[in-house]
Order: structure tokens, then C-alpha cells, then sequence
């Protein structure tokens, strides 16, 4: 039986992002990280009756958390990486703007048997979708010590990731590392006592993302986004690690993840999307009270030219 929080995900930034949306009452919208159903619901509050909003989510728990009866919403279960072609799949031609919160919900850390917290004794699964694809023990046991130490280092951004992939190794010669307490117990050697629980939150994290795919998707949606919104559409996204926000970052700045700034003749910008604002905007001293896990967030808005 798989042990869930009180409350499924208390939504990040909830007034700033969907403000940030600029809502008409007509407008067609997507919420591409349905979760909890929190952006969702505060869009739809802010609809009308003839307009519409399209949620995303892979994992079949959020599948508990869908409003009733509201012909206004569309729950689509698919990663949000295939946002164009369910577009394209329900007629919708262009929307007025989409949101993307890439936090991990509540849900998946304290939901034991998924394995996304080193706080549990659970199988090493750490899936979004946990009917297909591999599991994090699949990448620990089956990758190679190069390959290990290019995700601990890359997406774990750990010092020692060289280290940490050596060691699992020497681990799993032993007996497979398929539990999440093999996991900690063959990382915890190299976590300074004073760095411990932030370290191995960064290697898990490293795994997760690795498991899902989480970069790649994350700029397949920001791709496919262009071509779904009007132009004058807002793009409202949500990120937690210094890796999606770079990411998101050079992607509102120039139109692509690299940051590659493309420019005419004379020298403007050809870039299809443009920033709507300088600053990044970060959780305040209330929002850090009420919600803790957002102390790592940054709101950026973008707007499509």
C-alpha cells in the first residue's frame, strides 16, 4: 500500500504563475504538470464558459485529483513532451498559454514504495510513469562506471560523481543495488557528515531525472510550445534546479536551450520568443512558510512574439 501526504502537492507561486498567464475568459490554455490540481484549478476558476483548458500528467495517481464535471477540462495522461500532437489530436490549433511547474509533487517523495526519497526503505523505481520504462535500479545495476559518472556529474552536479559511480559499482559486484537502502548505503561513505542529506538528495535527483528523461522532455515541450501558441502567448514555467533553469532560461531568451541569439542583417534579435520580464520571480517569506519546498523555485515568463 503505497503511503501518501494529507494533501497531494501544495502548488508553488500559485497567484504569480497563473496571473502571469494573463487569462482571457475565452482562451484556451494547457497546464502540462497536472499533479495535484492546484494550476489547474485556479485556471479554471478564472475561465469562462467558453474557454478551455488541457491538463498533461503520466502519473495515473493525478489521475485522482481530476475536477468532475467540468466540460471545460480535458485531463490527457502523456508526458508533456507530446503536447503537439495531442493538439493536434483534439483540433486545437493554437492556445493562449502554457504552464509548466517541473517540481517534483509532495506526492512522489512521500509516496514510500516509489522510491524518489532517500527518506524510505522502498524498491529503487523513481519512474513518473510507473507502467512503462526503466527503473532507477535498472540504471544503477546496467549502466557502465562512464556512464554513471556522467549523470551524477551532470545531473547531480556532484564534485565526486567519478567517485560515486565508482563505488556503485564495487556495490553492485557484490549483489545487485535494487533497494533504496542499498543505494544510501553504498553513497553514504563518500557524503561528508556535513553535506550528507544535501549530496544524496543530488544523487538522487541525478537518477531521477536520468530515469525519465527529464531534460530531454523538458525541451521537446519547450519546442513543441512555440508551435502551439498564438503569438502574444505566455509562456509561464516553473523550475527547481540550476539544469532545467538554464534551460528554461537561454530557451526564453533566444528561442532555443543553447542560448544562441540569432540576429538579421542589422543586427535585432530573431529570436520568436522574448522574456516579459528581467527579473526572475522567487518565493517570498509567506510563500516559503506555507509551502518549505519552494525555496528553490524561479518563476520565468515568456511571451511569444
Amino acid at each position: 500500500m503505497i503511503t501518501t501526504a494529507p494533501t497531494y502537492h501544495v502548488p508553488v507561486l500559485l497567484k504569480d504563475s497563473v496571473d502571469a498567464l494573463q487569462i482571457r475568459s475565452d482562451g484556451v490554455y494547457l497546464d502540462v504538470t497536472f499533479g495535484g490540481g492546484g494550476h489547474s484549478r485556479e485556471i479554471l476558476s478564472r475561465l469562462g464558459e467558453d474557454g478551455s483548458l488541457y491538463s498533461f500528467d503520466q502519473d495515473a495517481d493525478a489521475e485522482r485529483n481530476i475536477p468532475e464535471g467540468d466540460g471545460r477540462f480535458m485531463f490527457v495522461r502523456s508526458n508533456f513532451r507530446y503536447l503537439k500532437n495531442w493538439m493536434r489530436y483534439y483540433g486545437v490549433t493554437a492556445v493562449d498559454g502554457l504552464l509548466a511547474d517541473l517540481g517534483v509533487s509532495s506526492h512522489h517523495f512521500d509516496a514510500e514504495q516509489r522510491g524518489f526519497s532517500f527518506r524510505f526503505e522502498a524498491p529503487l523505481d523513481m519512474r513518473m510513469n510507473g507502467r512503462a520504462g526503466m527503473t532507477a535500479a535498472d540504471v544503477v545495476n546496467g549502466y557502465s562506471e562512464e556512464e554513471l559518472a556522467r549523470i551524477f556529474t551532470l545531473y547531480g552536479e556532484l564534485k565526486n560523481g567519478r567517485r560515486v559511480a565508482a563505488a556503485l559499482v564495487r556495490a553492485r559486484a557484490g549483489a545487485p543495488v535494487e533497494t533504496v537502502e542499498a543505494l544510501v548505503a553504498a553513497l553514504r561513505p563518500l557524503m561528508g557528515r556535513d553535506r550528507e542529506k544535501k549530496d544524496m538528495a543530488k544523487a538522487f535527483q541525478a537518477l531521477r531525472i536520468e530515469v525519465n528523461h527529464e531534460m530531454d522532455a523538458l525541451e521537446e515541450m519547450l519546442r513543441a510550445a512555440l508551435d502551439v501558441l498564438r503569438p502574444g502567448g505566455r509562456l509561464v514555467v516553473l523550475t527547481y534546479h540550476s539544469l532545467e533553469d538554464r534551460m528554461v532560461k537561454n530557451f526564453m531568451r533566444s528561442g532555443n536551450v543553447e542560448g544562441k541569439v540569432e540576429q538579421d542583417f542589422f543586427g535585432n534579435r530573431l529570436s520568436p520568443v522574448r522574456p516579459v520580464r528581467n527579473k526572475v520571480i522567487v518565493p517570498g517569506e509567506a510563500e516559503l512558510e506555507r509551502n518549505p519546498r519552494s525555496r528553490s523555485a524561479k518563476l520565468r515568463i515568456a511571451e511569444k512574439i
